[in-house]
């Protein structure tokens, strides 16, 4: 990490390390019944809702030709009822990964501040607060949406593929061939923008990291700001790193706006190739019109789980890197820590007398030797520094 420097990027560029996904499971099992209950949730919700275009194909190919109004009136009211229970299961699944989501951030911050209580003041020393704070707030929140959201999402949107692809082969198999011939050409794409997204994505955490850090150290430090008339030159540096901070996460967003476009694009190629197999290819008999209408309703569906699941990609490669950044804090060592089966003191009250004093950080560096004083209720003493040891004069 950079060390007194606001200006200098974090280095998130390290590779895909398992074993901090791993540790951070701790708190995932922590809420494992809940979070199980949203999984079926979502899988059942899922489900239902993928029942609607074989509804609709019976409509349009049956009950239509054969001009049954009560049947259609009964189809009608079941697919409203489809859609109705796959909005109610989807929130209360939403309401309970929600809850699931804040006990996680609540539980690694929790964690995170404990432990930075107990740090050193060289800790504090060698750091720009910012970048500390930004672990404790910005990078909990990007992580603990993917250890909550994320691995359930990526778990039901493998789910929804399989459900698709299953429900599709099952009403025509030559159109499923059609809507997946453009999986390949998404794959390339993928292929040839999804590190330079991700570098990308990196970079705006780099940038944010710094304006952070160097926001709260102006506000914090604005008395001396002031004392010094750098209010000028001040704000220069923070447009310069808003500036910065500015380019990345355009260059970003660009490369995100990118995917929902290509998906949409190939959506709609392939959905006007189910309609140009199904109508100038295939014969009638093979091929009815509710067929192709329920087969371009799978295609528009098959799509958004491969959007989703490429965002989630990025969102794990990051979640990692920021992982790697949380445990590194919680890993530093305490150097200064209570001996096993320290007493607590109890509260002071009138006068504490101290006789006879030795005090050292290391041995044979003493800081206090043999004093005697009196602290009174109220009154407070600080140990500052550590003495170094000086070579005596040489002699001239």
């Amino acid at each position: 990490m950079a060390r007194n420097k606001f200006d200098v990027d974090e280095n998130l560029e390290s590779p895909f390390n398992i074993k901090h996904f791993r540790r951070a499971m701790i708190y995932i099992r922590r809420k494992k019944k809940p979070m199980i209950i949203a999984f079926l949730l979502s899988a059942l919700s899922a489900a239902i809702s993928l029942s609607a275009p074989l509804i609709m194909q019976h409509v349009v190919d049956v009950t239509i030709p054969a001009k049954a109004k009560g049947a259609l009136v009964g189809w009608s009211a079941l697919m409203l009822l489809t859609i109705v229970v796959s909005v109610v299961l989807a929130t209360i699944r939403s309401r309970i990964m929600t809850k699931v989501g804040q006990d996680i951030i609540f539980d690694i911050r929790t964690d995170l501040f404990k432990h930075l209580q107990e740090l050193p003041f060289k800790y504090y020393d060698d750091r720009p607060q910012g970048k500390i704070l930004i672990r404790v707030v910005n990078y909990v929140n990007a992580v603990s949406d993917v250890l909550s959201n994320g691995i359930i999402n990526f778990i039901l949107e493998i789910v929804n593929l399989i459900f698709i692809a299953a429900f599709m082969f099952a009403v025509d198999v030559r159109l499923s061939f059609v809507t997946l011939a453009g999986l390949p050409v998404f794959l390339g794409i993928m292929l040839l923008i999804k590190n330079k997204q991700r570098r990308a994505w990196q970079a705006v955490s780099n940038k944010s990291s710094n304006l952070n850090a160097y926001l709260q150290e102006s506000i914090s430090g604005i008395g001396v700001t002031q004392m010094f008339s750098r209010e000028q030159r001040n704000e220069g540096i923070f447009t310069r790193l808003a500036g910065n901070f500015r380019t990345e996460w355009m260059k970003a967003l660009r490369y995100n706006s990118l995917i929902p476009f290509t998906v949409d694009n190939l959506a709609t190629t392939v959905m006007t190739l189910i309609y140009l197999v199904g109508l100038l290819t295939l014969s009638p008999q093979d091929v009815t019109f509710g067929v192709i209408l329920a087969m371009s309703s799978y295609a528009a569906r098959f799509w958004q789980p491969i959007l989703n699941l490429s965002n989630l990609y990025n969102s794990f490669i990051n979640a990692v890197a920021y992982l790697e950044r949380i445990f590194e804090t919680l890993d530093e060592p305490v150097t200064v820590s209570d001996v096993p089966g320290a007493k607590a003191l109890p509260p002071v009250r009138g006068q504490v007398t101290f006789d006879d004093v030795t005090f050292a950080y290391d041995p044979g560096l003493n800081i206090l030797e043999n004093i005697s004083f009196d602290v009174k209720a109220g009154e407070s003493v600080a140990l500052v520094g550590r003495p170094v040891p000086v070579k005596p004069p040489s002699s001239i």
